[in-house]
C-alpha cells in the first residue's frame, strides 16, 4: 500500500524498536479512563467507541508542553506537519495527513474561524493559555463538517467554569526578548457558571528569512511580535439539563516579517518595516437542553471576524465576515444507539485590496449520523448534503465499523468522500486566481488498530487517500495557466495520491510515563510521482515525563524529514527539555529549554526558526478559593 522508501527506514526501525520494548510491559495497574471526543460525531462518545483516529490534547497536556505555540502543540501532539514563515508569531501553514492548509477545518467552541480568502486559520493569532483542550480529527470530515473538511478537522475549546472559584496566571520570561503573562478566573454558583482569561505575548525574534532568500526579501533585522488576547465564557442553567452560554473571543497580533516593496521595473526594496495587524474575534450565544430522555437539542448562533492589515510602505487589508447558525438534536435510540441530526446555516463576506466588490457566498447544510453498538461491533455512518451559492450541491458520505477482538483490543475501518472548494484567492485574486479552477473531490479509506491494557496504549492507523483536481499552486509564472502572475497562481492537480501510517505508543511506570509517534506520508502528484511540495515523508515525536515528589521533569524530541519546496529541504530534530518545581501548593516555579541542541532549522525555504532558547517563569493556580 506504502512506497516510502525514502528516509522512512530509520523511524520504521525505531517503531518496531519502541514495539518491542513497550508493548511487553503492559502493566496490571489500573485501566486508565475511557476519554470522550465530540469531534467524531459531533456529540459526545467515548473514544473505545469510535471508527476515525481521533487525538484529544488535554488541559494537562496543554499546561506541560514545551511547544512554543498551538501548532507547534499541534504538530507534536497530532502528528501535524507545520510550514512556518519563521518563528513564534509567524503565518504557518499545516498539513493533516499530507492535506494542504485550507483543506483541514478548524472550530473555537463550534464556531468556524479563519479567512475565506486564505482559506486557512491563523493559529499564530491564539495563545495557549487560551486553550483549555484541543480535539483533532485525521481523515476526512466533509460529511459532518461540510466543504474543506478533507484533511480533518481542529476542535479548541475554552475554558468553562465549573465549582468553586479558581484563579490561574503566571508570568514568564524567555530568550529574544520573549515575555507572557495571563490571567483567569472561573467557577459557577447558583445557576451561573462563569470563565475568564486574558494576557499578553511578546518576542524580539530574529530575522524571519536568511540571506540570498528569494526576490530579493532579506532584511537582517529582527521579526518579533507580540499578541494580546482575551476570552469569556458565561453561562446560566435555568433548570437541570438546559443551560444557555455567551462566549466572546477576541485577539490582537502585530507581526514582524520580510518583504519587499518593488519599483516599476521590478526591483525589489525590503528596507520597510513589514508588519501584520491581525484581529481575529468570535462570539456566540447557544442553548443546549435535554428536552427528554429520548431527545437533546442545542442551537448556537454565532458570528466570527478576521481583520488583517499587512505590508510596509502600502498596506493591504482583507477581513472576512462570517455568520453561522446550528440547530443539532440527538435522538437515543436505545442503549448505545444514537441518531444525530443537524442543520447548519453559514454566511461569508470577505472584502480586501485588489478584490473590485466584496465577496460573498452562504450554505445551507443538512446532516444525518448514526452510531450503535451492538455486542462487540460498532458501527458509524453519516451523509450530509451542502447547498452553496457559489459552487453548488454537493453530497458526502462516511462509513465506519470497530470491533472488539478481546477486551482493550479494537480493529477499525472507515471510508468516505471529501469536497473542497477553491477559495476566494484561488478564484478572484488579482494576478494569483484563476477563475476556472476546479472544486476538489476526494475518495479516501483507512484501517487501525487501537490497543489499551492497563498503563500501556498503542495505537496503528493505515491511510489512503485519492483526490482530484486538488488545489494548489502553480510556482512558474510563465507557464500556460499564469498568464498574468508574477511569482506563480493557484492550480489543479490532476490526481494526488496520499497515503501513509500512524504509530503511537504508550506507557507508564509509576511516576513516569513515555510516549512515542511515526507519522509516514507518501503524498505525491499520482501521473507523475513528484513529491507534493513541503510535506515530509516522516516526523516522529519521542516524549518523556518524571514526577517525583514537588518536582517534575520531561523532554521532548521531534524528528522533521526533508520536504521538497523548490529546492529539498533538509530534515532537522529539535530537542526540548523542562523541569517544574512546586514550591508551594498552589505556586510552581518553571524553566524550560526550547531547542537545547541549538539545531539549525529551515521550516519554508529561505526561512529560519530560533536557535536555543531558555524560558523561566512561576505559575499560580488557586483552585477552590
Amino acid at each position: 500500500m506504502l512506497n516510502l522508501r525514502q528516509g522512512l527506514r530509520t523511524p520504521i526501525a525505531a517503531c518496531r524498536l519502541l514495539c518491542l520494548v513497550l508493548l511487553p510491559l503492559a502493566a496490571s495497574a489500573q485501566t486508565q479512563l475511557d476519554p470522550v471526543a465530540i469531534v467524531g460525531t459531533r456529540e459526545p462518545l467515548a473514544l473505545s467507541r469510535s471508527s476515525a483516529d481521533i487525538v484529544v490534547i488535554d488541559a494537562e497536556t496543554i499546561r506541560n508542553t514545551t511547544a512554543d505555540s498551538v501548532e507547534d502543540l499541534l504538530r507534536r501532539a497530532a502528528g501535524i506537519q507545520l510550514a512556518r514563515n519563521g518563528g513564534p508569531g509567524q503565518p504557518s501553514g499545516y498539513f493533516v495527513r499530507g492535506i494542504s492548509t485550507n483543506g483541514t477545518l478548524v472550530f473555537i467552541d463550534g464556531v468556524r474561524v479563519g479567512s475565506a480568502t486564505l482559506g486557512q486559520a491563523e493559529f499564530e493569532a491564539l495563545s495557549l493559555a487560551q486553550i483549555d483542550r484541543i480535539e483533532v480529527l485525521r481523515g476526512p470530515a466533509s460529511s459532518l463538517y461540510g466543504a474543506d473538511g478533507v484533511g480533518g478537522v481542529i476542535q479548541i475549546y475554552t475554558r468553562r467554569g465549573e465549582g468553586s472559584p479558581r484563579v490561574t496566571g503566571g508570568v514568564v520570561i524567555g530568550g529574544y526578548r520573549s515575555r507572557h503573562g495571563d490571567l483567569g478566573v472561573s467557577g459557577s454558583q447558583g445557576g451561573f457558571d462563569y470563565a475568564a482569561a486574558l494576557g499578553r505575548d511578546s518576542s524580539r525574534g530574529v530575522s524571519a528569512t536568511r540571506p540570498g532568500a528569494q526576490f530579493g526579501i532579506f532584511n537582517p533585522d529582527a521579526d518579533g511580535y507580540s499578541r494580546n488576547f482575551g476570552n469569556l465564557r458565561l453561562g446560566y442553567t435555568p433548570a437541570a439539563g438546559h443551560r444557555i452560554g455567551v462566549g466572546i473571543l477576541e485577539t490582537h497580533l502585530n507581526s514582524q516579517y520580510d518583504s519587499a516593496d518593488f519599483d516599476a521595473e521590478f526591483n525589489p526594496d525590503p528596507s520597510a518595516d513589514f508588519r501584520t495587524r491581525l484581529t481575529t474575534r468570535v462570539a456566540a450565544i447557544d442553548y443546549r437542553g435535554t428536552i427528554s430522555p429520548v431527545w437533546t437539542t442545542s442551537l448556537q448562533l454565532a458570528n466570527s471576524v478576521d481583520d488583517s492589515k499587512s505590508g510596509g510602505m502600502t498596506i493591504s487589508r482583507f477581513k472576512t465576515e462570517r455568520d453561522q447558525a446550528t440547530w443539532q438534536n440527538a435522538l437515543n435510540l436505545g442503549a448505545d444507539q444514537q441518531l444525530v441530526l443537524a442543520y447548519e446555516y453559514l454566511r461569508e463576506r470577505a472584502t480586501g485590496d485588489g478584490f473590485t466588490d466584496a465577496l460573498r457566498r452562504h450554505n445551507s447544510a443538512f446532516v444525518v449520523g448514526y452510531s450503535g453498538r451492538f455486542a462487540a461491533f460498532g458501527v458509524q455512518a453519516d451523509l450530509r448534503r451542502d447547498a452553496n451559492s457559489a459552487y453548488g450541491d454537493n453530497t458526502t458520505g462516511r462509513l465506519g465499523v470497530n470491533y472488539e477482538v478481546v477486551p482493550g483490543l479494537k480493529l477499525r475501518a472507515l471510508a468516505g468522500t471529501s469536497f473542497r472548494a477553491p477559495t476566494f484567492n484561488d478564484t478572484s485574486y488579482p494576478f494569483f486566481g484563476i477563475a476556472t479552477i476546479k472544486p476538489e473531490r476526494g475518495r479516501s479509506m483507512e484501517v487501525g488498530a487501537n490497543w489499551q491494557s492497563g498503563t500501556t496504549s498503542a495505537a496503528l492507523t493505515l491511510y489512503r487517500n485519492r483526490v482530484r483536481d486538488m488545489i494548489g499552486f502553480d510556482p512558474d509564472p510563465n507557464g500556460t495557466d499564469c498568464p498574468q502572475g508574477f511569482f506563480g497562481c493557484a492550480a489543479n492537480t490532476s490526481r494526488a495520491r496520499l497515503q501513509g501510517a500512524t504509530l503511537s505508543i504508550g506507557q507508564r511506570w509509576g511516576d513516569l510515563e513515555v510516549r512515542g509517534t511515526a507519522d509516514l506520508l507518501d503524498a505525491v502528484d499520482a501521473d507523475t510521482g513528484v513529491r507534493l511540495a513541503r510535506r515530509a515523508a516522516h516526523q516522529e515525536t519521542l516524549a518523556a515525563d518524571y514526577a517525583i515528589g514537588a518536582w517534575s521533569i520531561g523532554g521532548s524530541l521531534l524528528d522533521v524529514g526533508s520536504r521538497p519546496d523548490g529546492v529539498v529541504l533538509g530534515g532537522y530534530a529539535l530537542l526540548d527539555l523542562r523541569a517544574t518545581w512546586r514550591f508551594l501548593p498552589q505556586w510552581r516555579l518553571e524553566a524550560k529549554l526550547l531547542n537545547a541542541l541549538d539545531h539549525r532549522v529551515e521550516p519554508l525555504r529561505d526561512y529560519q526558526g530560533l536557535g536555543r532558547q531558555a524560558w523561566i517563569g512561576v505559575r499560580f493556580d488557586g483552585q477552590g478559593l
